[in-house]
Order: structure tokens, then sequence, then C-alpha cells
């Protein structure tokens, strides 16, 4: 036997896994796992402002070390305020362990204060849902982490039965269940897949986030090399391929996607690697050409319309290798044209005079953050800038949520970026719409005395939608967010503002943002009329 309680055993557990930070909002009912934390070296909670930031940041977290974040909510709306980063999780494919509290067993299926059904609430967001046993804790937080980490990664939900934390824990021989890595593609699906590759005349390559989880970079490299091949992206591929290598043709379904579009239209075969339709579906932009993905889950694809000709379901790392040895020449692309189309499309996401816009903030904030940092972003118009037109040395230097898209990521995944690279340069990119969402997190990266430099691009507009209303010729309605000014005062829970009206203004304030302690927010006041002509493009006719 053990002297421990349920709630040391459940954080001796969590630390065995690796996990380093649990995010939350405390209740009654995690007193003693709050007092097990505390006592416990190398694991901390973080106290969050807000349910939903927390899980937002145990979602990076999890992306950023391969090991589950881990975050906590209490009943109702702990649980339901949780819930946004849970989904965030579920549908961007982080690994996550999610806790809230739950009724003990007499008191479930009663009315009771502040109770809803967690396990019906989580059901459609995770990959599993259970509830904590004394007997058993150390197999079901194991159990758990094994779920979230093996094949598409992703959250499990436990409950935690009030009044079980104090309660004495059982010895326990369980141990952390190792990840099996994917088995090898049937040989059949290997081999059809390198004939159709070797037939194909101008074929081309789409990478999507697996791609980046199962290490093949080099491989890809090599591939297009190799063949002559372009690559296109998903936006959660960023990184895999430098953007000035001849083979890279741009990222799908963000900016000027159109002329992206120009070079994958012309492909009479598509090869996919580990691309996830939760980013962009395949019927919004393939060729009528068929399709063969490489990947660990079955494609989504609307078989009346489109071919499937080759699911090689299996280790893609294996896979690409495989594709990489055909015996073949040279694709027929003309790797010229696609220099130039290229060129055309990062010299119209250029500021076209002095003018202050949301491209010259990005193009100076590249300019003057170093290479080596992680950008985090924001959902609205910039993210379709910064999909396309960040230049992004190494995949995970860009982290962006594109399958929940959910606003106010941006602050709180700066601040998982920088507690799991404390070493690294952060800064992050947020619309005023996504800042108003989040802006209470500033106050636990203060706390945590975190150097995080957020820009916030004031455009009072909530754009993308203002967009959308004038192509259909609606008043412009519900959309500003003020008439006009910025966001306040000089500084917010402590974090410095320093505003800027033109790019000189921005340029100095970034480098004295850069140089301060703690997190810093540069305020760039920019007119939003830039992103009209190059976001909400068609991928294809």
């Amino acid at each position: 036997m053990t002297n421990k309680t349920v709630a040391q055993q459940v954080v001796d557990a969590l630390k065995e896994l690796g996990v380093k930070h649990v995010f939350g909002v405390p209740s009654g009912g995690w007193v003693d796992y709050m007092e097990a934390l505390r006592s416990t070296d190398g694991i901390e909670f973080v106290l969050a402002t807000h349910e939903g930031g927390a899980a937002f940041m145990a979602d990076v977290c999890g992306r950023i070390t391969g090991v589950p974040g881990v975050c906590f909510g209490t009943f109702g709306p702990g649980a339901t305020n949780l819930a946004t980063g849970v989904g965030s999780a579920y549908l961007d494919r982080s690994p996550m362990i999610a806790l809230t509290d739950e009724m003990p067993a007499a008191k479930r299926g009663r009315i009771v204060q502040m109770a809803i059904d967690h396990q019906a609430l989580f059901a459609p967001i995770t990959k599993k849902n259970t509830r904590l046993e004394a007997e058993r804790v150390r197999e079901i937080i194991f159990d758990a982490a094994h779920v979230a980490m093996s094949g598409v990664p992703g959250p499990v939900h436990i409950g935690l039965p009030v009044g079980m934390s104090a309660l004495p824990a059982v010895a326990e021989s369980a141990k952390p269940i190792p990840v099996k890595i994917a088995e090898p593609a049937a040989q059949v699906l290997l081999d059809k897949m390198r004939e159709l590759f070797v037939q194909a005349d101008k074929p081309v390559i789409a990478l999507g986030m697996r791609a980046i989880t199962s290490g093949v970079q080099e491989q890809v490299i090599a591939l297009a090399e190799k063949f002559q091949v372009p690559v296109v992206l998903n936006p959660m591929a960023k990184g895999m391929l430098a953007e000035s290598h001849p083979c890279y043709a741009g990222v799908l379904f963000h900016a000027l996607s159109d002329v992206v579009g120009q070079t994958h239209q012309q492909a009479d075969l598509v090869v996919s690697i580990g691309y996830d339709e939760v980013e962009f579906n395949y019927e919004d932009w393939i060729p009528n050409a068929p399709l063969v993905s490489l990947d660990i889950a079955a494609t989504d694809l609307d078989t009346s319309k489109y071919t499937l000709a080759c699911d090689v379901l299996g280790n893609i790392k294996h896979s690409v290798e495989y594709l990489l040895a055909s015996d073949c020449s040279a694709k027929n692309w003309d790797l010229n044209a696609l220099a130039q189309r290229k060129a055309e499309m990062f010299a119209r996401m250029s500021p076209a005079n002095d003018a202050f816009g949301p491209c010259a903030a990005l193009d100076i904030l590249r300019d003057k953050f170093p290479q080596h940092g992680i950008m985090t972003c924001d959902v609205g118009a910039h993210i379709h800038l910064i999909g396309q037109k960040w230049p992004t040395p190494k995949a995970g230097l860009q982290i962006m949520t594109n399958g929940w898209s959910a606003m106010g990521f941006a602050i709180p995944s700066a601040i998982a970026a920088k507690l799991c690279k404390p070493d690294t340069p952060v800064c992050s990119v947020v619309g005023d719409g996504g800042f108003l969402m989040t802006a209470g997190e500033l106050a636990v990266a203060v706390r945590e005395k975190l150097n995080i430099v957020y820009v916030l691009f004031t455009d009072n507009d909530l754009a993308l939608i203002r967009i959308k209303q004038e192509k259909k010729h609606n008043p412009i309605y519900g959309t500003p967010i003020r008439e006009r000014g910025t966001i306040g005062g000089d500084n917010i829970f402590g974090a410095p503002v320093l505003k800027a009206f033109d790019k000189q203004e921005y340029a100095q304030a970034l480098e004295k943002a850069f140089a301060m302690q703690g997190p810093v927010i540069v305020e760039a006041i920019l007119n939003s009329r830039e992103y009209d002509g190059l976001v909400l493009r068609k991928d294809k006719p």
C-alpha cells in the first residue's frame, strides 16, 4: 500500500509522462490537486484567466512537446469554457488531457447546482471520455495519454469525481504506454502508388500537418528535387519547405490562393502527404486528376466526383521513402514559370507605397524578429496573409489554428510557446477582434514575467466578414469594432502598449519592445482595406 492520496497519484503520473505545466482555473474540488502540484518538483500549476485560455495553452504545449498538454475546469461553466480549447486540440490534432470536476456517483443524474453531464459535453470533441477511479489512477492517466498521442493525436477527457482526491491511493504497477509507430503500408498499395507516380507527367505534392509530425521533411525535399515536382502546403504545414525553394508553389486556402491554383490545376496526379482534410477539403482545390494519399488516416473524398486512385495507409515516412526510390526521370514541369508566378504573388503582397498596412507590418516584423523565433497568430484576415506571406524557415516556428480556427488563440498560444521554449524568442500577431476575446490572459504573461511581444493589428474592423458583406453588396453592419482610435491606455494589466501610426514608429516600437523585459504590446494602427484584393480567393476556377 501507499500513503499517497489520489491527487498525488494523479500528479505523479502526469509528471512521469513528462508534463511540466497544468493550466486552469481552480475550484474547491481541485484544492488537493493544487497542493500535490505545489509539493511536486518539475511540474507546476499555471493560473489562467479563463478556462478557454487554459485549454489553448495546453493545446500548444501538446503540439510543441509531443507530450499531452493538461488543463482543468470545474463543473458547468468551467467545463463549457474549457471546451473551446479542447475543441481546438481535437481539430488541430494536439495531444491533450482535459480534466474537469465531476459529481460523485450518488449525485450524478440529480438536479444539482452547476451540474451537467460532462461526459456528454466532451464526447463530440475528444478521442475518449472517462472518469477517474481511486483504484486505477495511474492506469487511467497512462491510458488517456496513450490514446491522446496515438494515431491522429487529440484530447482525452477525464472526469475527477469530487471527494475522491483526498482518498488513499492504491499502489499500482501501471507504467506509461509506448506509442506504436504505424506499420508500413501494404506492399500492393506501395507498388500501385509508385506505378501511378512513375506514369504521371505532371504530379503535384500536397503537404499537410501530419507531414510535420511524421518527420519527413528531408525526404519530401529530396522527392521534390529528384523529380522536379511543385509542392503546395496546407497552412499548418508551413516550414516544411522554404518559400525560396524552386519547388515551393505556395499555401492552399490563404492569400492569393488563386495564383497557387495556377500551378496545381495543371497537375495530372495529386500526391498528398500527411494531408488532413480538416484544414481544407480536397474538393475545394484539387484538379480533375487522380489522388494518391500517403497517410495514417483514411482519405475523406467525394468519390462520386473525384478519383481516389490509391489510399496508402501506413507509416508515412516509409511510404515517402518508397516513392523516393522510384525509377523515373524528372517530371514535365516548367519550374521557371512557377518561379515567375511565385515572384509575382509575393510582389502583390508587398506594400505598394508608403502606406502602413498589414503587408508592411508583417515585412517589418519579419525583419526585426529572429529567424529562429516562434510566431503565433490569431484568426482573422491577417492569418491569410501570414499563411502565404510569412517566411517560415523551419516547421513549428509559425503556430496557428486552422482546423478549429478559434479567434482568441494568439495570446494564450504565445504564453504556452514561451513556457515550453523559454530560451526561444516568441512574438504573436493578433487582430483587435481576437485580442478582445482573450486579452485577460495578458495577466498570465505579466505574472509569469514572459518575454513576449504581442503585435496588435488595430483596424477597428472584422475584415473577413466585412469583405464578404461587400461581395454580396450588403451594407457594412456589425463588423466595426469601434468608430476609430486605439485599444486605449499605455498598458494593459501591466503590459506596456507602444502605439505606431506609421512604418517608422512601428519599426522603432518593435526594436524597443524586443529589448524590454516581460510582455509588451506593439499596437499598429492599420487600414484593413489592403486585405480586400488579397484574401478569400478561389483556389480553382
